[in-house]
């Protein structure tokens, strides 16, 4: 990338919490419009009070979030929505009652024009949702529910998708298929940034890593060395 162009999304020095206290306390993340950011970290680092921050969730209370260059921290979901940001929360992702195609529908409520074309791109990425499309989404396995909460959010076309553990409680099967479909899905011009428990899968498939701790960054780097790095491994990654 040139060194002209702006990162998609530029995360300095954020401070924010909730009822006055601070979880974080000066994170600073950057990533490419092409490249997949991966979050780890501890239980209690901020890793998804991060996401949050960054998706309006959470009050930034010092520092700023460039969104392709325009200041976006503390604006309201539905506007970072129509600015090109999608987020697929940890729980409570679907509409249990309503069909697949519904749940995906429902998804482009800012663009109803595309909702033709963009759910044929969602069935490419996700082929089992096609053959699923008329089921109740409360019947999935909860790794199919969770190709249903990354579609409606890639039916608004983002620039930027957000997602929170998108492999919790999953088996390492649709581990695995999760972490190729973000790979494809960022190979099709969406950035990705997402937290996640798996923290050595994630950061194999990870442009750029982000070691959190008590809502700091203890280390940053691409994620080939991070998993390189003993210091990293020993006291994040287990070994």
């Amino acid at each position: 990338m040139s060194s002209t162009t702006r990162p998609l999304i530029d995360a300095r020095d954020v401070h924010g919490g909730y009822g006055g206290m601070n979880i974080l306390n000066g994170v600073n993340m950057t990533l490419e419009a092409d490249e997949v950011g991966v979050i780890v970290g501890p239980n209690g680092a901020g890793k998804s009070t991060m996401l949050k921050a960054v998706f309006g969730l959470l009050h930034v209370n010092q520092g700023e979030i460039l969104l392709n260059g325009q200041p976006i921290q503390n604006l309201p979901p539905n506007q970072l929505v129509q600015r090109g940001m999608g987020f697929v929360p940890q729980e409570k992702n679907v509409f249990p009652s309503l069909s697949v195609q519904e749940n995906l529908e429902m998804g482009a409520f800012l663009k109803p024009q595309n909702v033709k074309r963009m759910l044929a791109q969602v069935y490419e990425f996700f082929p089992p949702l096609y053959e699923k499309r008329r089921q109740p989404a409360g019947e999935l396995s909860g790794g199919q529910r969770q190709m249903v909460a990354m579609g409606r959010a890639l039916m608004a076309e983002p620039s930027l998708l957000l997602l929170d553990e998108p492999t919790a409680g999953l088996s390492p099967l649709y581990m695995n298929e999760i972490f190729d479909r973000v790979k494809q899905i960022n190979a099709a011009g969406v950035g990705i940034l997402m937290v996640e428990q798996n923290a050595k899968q994630a950061l194999a498939i990870a442009d750029k890593g982000f070691v959190l701790a008590a809502g700091q960054n203890r280390f940053t780097d691409t994620g080939a060395a991070l998993l390189a790095d003993p210091d990293v491994a020993k006291s994040f990654l287990g070994g």
